[in-house]
Parts: C-alpha cells; sequence; structure tokens
C-alpha cells in the first residue's frame, strides 16, 4: 500500500499518524501536487493528497475516508463502536478538518493571488470561523485517554498545522488547546516524527 502525501498537509499528517498508529503497512510516499504526478493523477483523477493506494490498486481518498478505511483494515482502532462516541469522535474530526479548511483558504489566498488583489475581508472572514471553532473545542476538549481515536489525530494535525503557518496567533485564551499536543505526544510517543 502507499499513502501519497505533503508534509506540510494537515490532512496528510492525520492520515498518515493514523496509519502509524493502527498498524497499517504502508509506504509514505511524498508527493508535489503542483507538478500532477502520474502515479497521484492515475490513483486520484483530483490530484489531492493524501491518496491511499491498495495492494490491489484501488485508490481512497479524502482524509476522512482514507481514515475510516485504516480502521476498518486495523480491526476498528480509530473509531469507536458506542454511537453516540462515535458521533462526538466524528464531529471532532470535521471540526478540527474545517478549522484546516479555513487556514489552508487563507495561506492560498495570499500565496496565490498578486499583492493588491489579496481579499483581506475573506481572510477575516475564514480566521473568524477557525477562531470560533477553536473556542468551541477549548470549552469542550476531549478526554484523552491512554488510546487515541481519529479525533484526536486530526486535532494534533490541525494544532501542528496551525502553529506551522499562523504561530503565536492562536494560543491566546485557549490554554487547553496550548496544552493538547503535550497531553497527544505522551499518548503517540511517535508524533515527532511527522512535526515539519
Amino acid at each position: 500500500m502507499k499513502i501519497f502525501y505533503s508534509d506540510a498537509s494537515p490532512y496528510s499528517t492525520k492520515v498518515r499518524m493514523a496509519a502509524h498508529y493502527a498498524g497499517l503497512n504502508a509506504e509514505h510516499v511524498a508527493t508535489e501536487t503542483k507538478t500532477d504526478p502520474a502515479e497521484l493523477i492515475s490513483a486520484n483523477p483530483l490530484g489531492k493528497i493524501p491518496t491511499l493506494l491498495t495492494d490491489d490498486g484501488k485508490a481512497v481518498y479524502d482524509s476522512r475516508a482514507i481514515m475510516r478505511f485504516i480502521d476498518r483494515q486495523t480491526g476498528r482502532t480509530l473509531y469507536p463502536r458506542n454511537a453516540d462516541k462515535l458521533t462526538e469522535v466524528e464531529v471532532l474530526e470535521a471540526t478540527a478538518d474545517g478549522i484546516c479548511d479555513c487556514l489552508l483558504a487563507i495561506v492560498y489566498e495570499k500565496r496565490m493571488r498578486p499583492e493588491e488583489f489579496v481579499y483581506q475581508p475573506w481572510i477575516d472572514r475564514q480566521w473568524a470561523k477557525a477562531e470560533r471553532a477553536l473556542d468551541l473545542i477549548e470549552a469542550n476538549m476531549p478526554r484523552l485517554g491512554k488510546k487515541p481515536h481519529a479525533g484526536h489525530f486530526a486535532l494534533a494535525a490541525m494544532l501542528r498545522y496551525i502553529e506551522l503557518r499562523f504561530a503565536g496567533q492562536w494560543q491566546k485564551r485557549r490554554p487547553k488547546l496550548a496544552r493538547f499536543l503535550t497531553r497527544f505526544e505522551a499518548v503517540f510517543p511517535d508524533y515527532a516524527k511527522f512535526k515539519a
């Protein structure tokens, strides 16, 4: 199996950490999406990462679909069976991924447009969404026991990304979130392997 990824992608980080934790035997293939590499495009016509390619040549893409695939392949290691707990995990994962969507929208607005065409109201709107979601998580910090779940991996990947791109801009008034990665690393010591 192969996981095509980019080191800076929070969705890739989530998937790669979860695959490693769950024991999925997959080669991690660093991929530059700007060049539309043939192997990635033949697996995923959208050319997006992460993309997982199975041993029999089937492609799985979108990070949440990959997370579900990993869960099925590894004996249900990432998502709880209890319906209420499962919903909590899925909502946490969706919230962390949604924050990443907002952060990436800001990064691409600044990176892809000439400076004179960067639209600050769009950036402000995306940042406001991210801040509301960060505040929601801070007020409802997920319990982290001895076994991390999919939501924890999504949250850790998001925090890694926000610190990479927006260092010092998110911690104020969020001490629980700021401490989360220390707790996460205690239950997933290999976290350091996935830092940019």
